[in-house]
């Protein structure tokens, strides 16, 4: 069994830290009101119901601008959208690359922006659009003209999907929509929500789900609120759709088999955010060893006290082991469908985003109350991965889908 990293990827990761220092560290520190201990103050738009202030996502937009035009945001796209054909190991060894590095204009999870792009969206269109809806949106999802923000949970029904109840009922040619959604992100500024209802069957089947592409100005949609989160700004809108009309065409993927689209979606989301998650992990652990080996006390290093050590040790043991398990369930995730592997997946994601929280937490406690401030960035990384153990499934979901693979429910044992 060889552990070695494809060899075109060191060359890839030395490229990468180039151009981050050549193009984006000088824009970096031109803005870096968004960045140091003001950085929740400055990005947020805290008399617009919280939402991103539009400056700081302008500064996004040239980063990503940059990182297109240098060949790098499509990295993990197909040839055919511009991309370099990135596996998914590719992409986990990178976003753990990117996140490693800490907080930086280069990969701010905050926004899910980062030089190389992560682009569940373009990858559903892919596998799920008619030609003409390719036409219509990869591009123009690539270049901002076009976003889809993402409607599936609701006030009643997060995790329990397939009991949801927004309904979509046929009216000719057209289908008219009601129901509410909770947590759509980024639907502040998205020309379009991905909004899943029950076209046929009862609440609980996964079959009578379908996909449908919302405008956010169509009569009937409305977005009350914002809710205000543990990691601020929000662009996690409530939204309300009372007989919303769309045509035929807004169906994205088949009637009825709209879960398979959503699934895509979280198993496309779930590698890259366990990858990251592990990468601020590591940065957490190395900065903690750092302090502790320079911070004097009582006339020696923190670093000599067993106490301080051993839940260093106990992490970067678990930091290693998750590192295989990510790199290995992504290399499934390339070999095999999604959902073969999806117990893989899962495994991977949980321990991650789990083991971010851990360090983030041990690493202010060895800086003590420099590290409780927010003049170092363990409070914002805590707060933005802690919501990973919920979003894209909760870890309670994914160790049920483990479970069940483990068991056997539904399926022969594996």
């Amino acid at each position: 069994m060889d552990f070695a990293l494809p060899e075109h990827l060191s060359n890839v990761l030395a490229e990468m830290d180039e151009f981050i220092e050549a193009e984006i560290k000088p824009l970096e520190r031109e803005h870096i009101q968004y960045f140091d201990q003001r950085r929740e103050y400055a990005r947020t738009d805290w008399e617009n119901g919280g939402v991103p202030a539009r400056a700081w996502e302008d500064l996004l937009d040239e980063m990503r601008r940059r990182a297109d035009a240098a060949g790098w945001l499509r990295y993990g796209l197909p040839a055919r959208f511009g991309g370099r054909d990135g596996s998914n190991l590719d992409m986990a060894v990178i976003r753990e690359h990117l996140a490693h590095k800490g907080l930086g204009l280069h990969n701010d999870l905050q926004d899910e922006s980062s030089i190389v792009g992560n682009f569940p969206q373009v990858i559903m269109m892919d596998r799920f659009g008619t030609e003409a809806q390719k036409a219509d949106w990869v591009e123009a999802m690539l270049t901002g003209k076009r976003s889809m923000a993402f409607g599936l949970t609701e006030p009643d029904h997060g995790s329990d999907a397939t009991w949801l109840e927004t309904t979509a009922v046929q009216d000719g040619d057209d289908w008219i929509i009601n129901g509410r959604k909770r947590w759509n992100t980024g639907v502040h500024r998205a020309t379009h929500d991905l909004i899943f209802a029950r076209t046929s069957g009862e609440p609980g089947q996964a079959r009578g789900i379908s996909a449908f592409l919302v405008p956010t100005d169509a009569p009937g949609f409305t977005v009350p609120f914002y809710w205000w989160t543990f990691n601020m700004p929000t662009d996690h809108g409530e939204v309300e759709l009372n007989n919303v009309r769309v045509p035929a065409d807004a169906v994205l993927g088949e009637i009825d088999r709209g879960l398979e689209v959503g699934q895509t979606f979280l198993h496309e989301n779930r590698i890259r955010q366990a990858a990251s998650s592990l990468g601020a992990a590591q940065f957490c652990i190395d900065r903690a060893v750092d302090y502790a080996n320079r911070r004097m006390v009582f006339g020696k290093p923190l670093a000599v006290n067993q106490a301080v050590q051993w839940p260093l040790v106990e992490l970067q043991t678990e930091a290693q082991m998750v590192r295989l398990l990510v790199r290995y369930a992504a290399t499934q995730l390339d070999q095999n469908h999604h959902m073969e592997v999806s117990d893989k997946v899962s495994m991977a994601n949980y321990r991650a985003n789990r083991l971010v929280c851990e360090a983030a937490d041990r690493a202010m406690q060895v800086h003590g109350g420099i590290g409780y401030s927010r003049h170092e960035p363990f409070e914002h990384i805590y707060r933005h991965h802690r919501r990973y153990r919920i979003t894209e499934g909760a870890e309670e979901i994914q160790m049920r889908r483990v479970a069940q693979r483990l068991f056997g429910f539904g399926k022969a044992k594996r």
